[in-house]
């Protein structure tokens, strides 16, 4: 499929990708397998180098891109220089801060950047990378001109607290800044709330605390009110602490200030219990809930043991990625069965889960269950009919799905199996996310902080913060919202969860008879659709077809069962 056959139907597309993965291996089969394009609303244009060899760069208002020798790609983030000319820098006080005298190297050199891809084989390109976190020798800001703010947005998390007193600790002992407001009540703050000042006082021991003191809410956001209230009160620094959600809003703020042409650096810090934001290691909080999780765990494990025919079932938190429940299962290993919304699962029949259950109170008298909240919807909605409801985050509001699997398990056993259980059900899921940070989530949080402050002070904006491959990296902002992360169930580590609970893959043989099935997946308003392609060669055919009715992300998730050696992946996002 060329550029060409591409260009003319897909002319509305932001960004296209498709990549030919060699299903043993998970890697693109070849180079010559893979197209990268650079888009913008009228054009699609592939992205290279000079003819000489040298660097080249394609900006426009949605991705700016380096691109050097050996396929070297830095997916850059936008600079204060990209839009306001002739500002002035200044020298970084750090070089003269007494806690950094002991450093070899005070600042980070602008040219050093984190690779995406760290498996390479002996010929493969340099691939992407990122601009690499750090405090730089000359910044855009003096000390005393600096007026930042912090917003927290969305669900709750452990860290959250950790991060803001991070941020107000770094700004004032690591830059002398003194002037640091707190936006109550997430992004509707800006504009419908009171604000409050932070000081390194204020935030004092706030880390021990859950939750966030700053409070927080979905929805609220108006870009214009917004960055009305934040020119109105001088604002130059925003910081901003949310999901993808959240995300999406910050960047559409650094749109609108970049449009007004003003000096103000918008700084993200990913925010997301589930842990799925892509391209970072992992989310804050994370650690903390997987922790949380192993207490819910442990006590339906005693729960189910002491009983005969015992099942304990906990609901963990995971609305579309299961990271959460394989972890906790991984960690536990008094798990029997863990169902996440990655892989489909069905009840009766053999292979289901009805059929695992018996199998394993016959062997062992007693069972655990760990489902995430977004496992099985599907089966839900065909009885509820309650796929489009959205709460005012745009996010699928989910039926409990740990209420409706334990009575199914007791009809089945009690009503058509004339089998006595014991089952108790365990709902842990806001305890898990509203507990302080544990040590390493803090140490993580601190990280994180020290990253955005750092970046917005030499002039980077429109930009989020995280780890990639162990080191931190500024990653615009259309990186991580353009998808979301989820459990890969050919990969190693759903590998070793199955093997830890010697569950069933709950695959309906019926689906995967056929060995062209492919399953499609559309998040259309929060919801999901599936989609059944009959032959591999349509595919990418059936694939443009369908863009235009998927919403804003489409993507193949699975090739169940497939005779061809070769699984074609696509990824794209749809401007509206």
């Amino acid at each position: 499929m060329d550029s060409s056959s591409i260009s003319s139907t897909a002319a509305s597309f932001v960004t296209l990708k498709f990549r030919c993965f060699d299903p043993t291996s998970a890697y693109s089969a070849t180079p010559n397998h893979r197209r990268s394009f650079v888009t913008s609303s009228r054009s699609l244009t592939p992205c290279a180098t000079n003819s000489n060899g040298s660097m080249a760069t394609s900006v426009n208002s949605e991705r700016k891109i380096i691109t050097g020798e050996a396929g070297y790609v830095l997916e850059d983030v936008p600079h204060f220089s990209d839009y306001i000319s002739d500002l002035p820098t200044h020298p970084n006080p750090l070089q003269d801060n007494p806690s950094y005298s002991v450093v070899k190297q005070h600042f980070v050199d602008v040219d050093d950047s984190v690779a995406q891809n760290i498996v390479v084989h002996q010929d493969s390109p340099r691939g992407r990378h990122f601009r690499r976190v750090g405090p730089r020798e000359k910044v855009y800001f003096e000390s005393d001109d600096v007026h930042a703010c912090i917003v927290t947005c969305g669900g709750l998390c452990p860290g959250l607290n950790t991060v803001i007193r991070e941020i107000v600790c770094g700004l004032y002992y690591m830059y002398g800044v003194h002037k640091v407001l707190g936006i109550e009540g997430g992004y509707r703050g800006f504009y419908a709330r009171n604000t409050i000042p932070l000081t390194p006082k204020i935030v004092n021991g706030i880390h021990k605390r859950g939750g966030t003191i700053l409070g927080t809410s979905r929805g609220g956001h108006d870009t214009s009110k917004i960055v009305d209230s934040i020119q109105d009160r001088g604002i130059n620094q925003v910081y901003v602490l949310g999901g993808d959600g959240t995300q999406k809003g910050a960047s559409a703020i650094f749109e609108e200030i970049r449009r007004r042409g003003l000096k103000v650096a918008v700084a993200g810090i990913p925010k997301t219990i589930d842990n799925d934001i892509p391209i970072i290691d992992k989310s804050f909080g994370f650690d903390t809930a997987v922790e949380e999780a192993q207490r819910a765990i442990s006590a339906a494990h005693v729960e189910a043991e002491s009983f005969e025919n015992g099942i304990g079932v906990v609901k963990l938190m995971g609305r579309y990625s299961g990271f959460i429940a394989m972890y906790a299962t991984i960690a536990s290993r008094d798990v029997d069965c863990c169902l996440i919304p990655e892989s489909p699962f069905y009840l009766e029949g053999p292979g289901g889960l009805f059929e695992y259950i018996e199998k394993r109170l016959k062997e062992n008298g007693h069972m655990v269950i760990v489902i995430a909240e977004g496992a099985g919807q599907e089966l839900l909605s065909e009885i509820m009919h309650t796929m489009d409801q959205q709460d005012a985050s745009g996010n699928k509001l989910l039926q409990d799905v740990g209420l409706w699997i334990s009575q199914k398990i007791r009809d089945h056993f009690g009503k058509k199996r004339k089998m006595t259980i014991n089952l108790k059900y365990i709902d842990p899921t806001y305890m898990i996310r509203a507990v302080p940070s544990n040590a390493s989530d803090n140490v993580y949080c601190t990280l994180l902080a020290h990253s955005a402050i750092h970046g917005a002070m030499a002039g980077y904006t429109g930009f989020t913060v995280g780890p990639v491959n162990g080191r931190h990296a500024y990653i615009p902002f259309y990186r991580i919202t353009e998808r979301q992360n989820r459990v890969v169930i050919t990969d190693r580590m759903w590998a070793r969860l199955l093997s830890s609970t010697n569950q069933p893959s709950f695959l309906d043989p019926k689906k995967i008879s056929s060995p062209s099935y492919l399953l499609f997946e559309s998040r259309r308003q929060g919801g999901f659709v599936k989609y059944e392609m009959k032959s591999m060669q349509n595919a990418l055919k059936q694939l443009v077809e369908k863009i235009q009715e998927c919403g804003l992300y489409f993507r193949i998730i699975r090739n169940h069962y497939s005779a061809f050696p070769i699984n074609i992946a696509a990824e794209l996002t749809i401007s509206k």
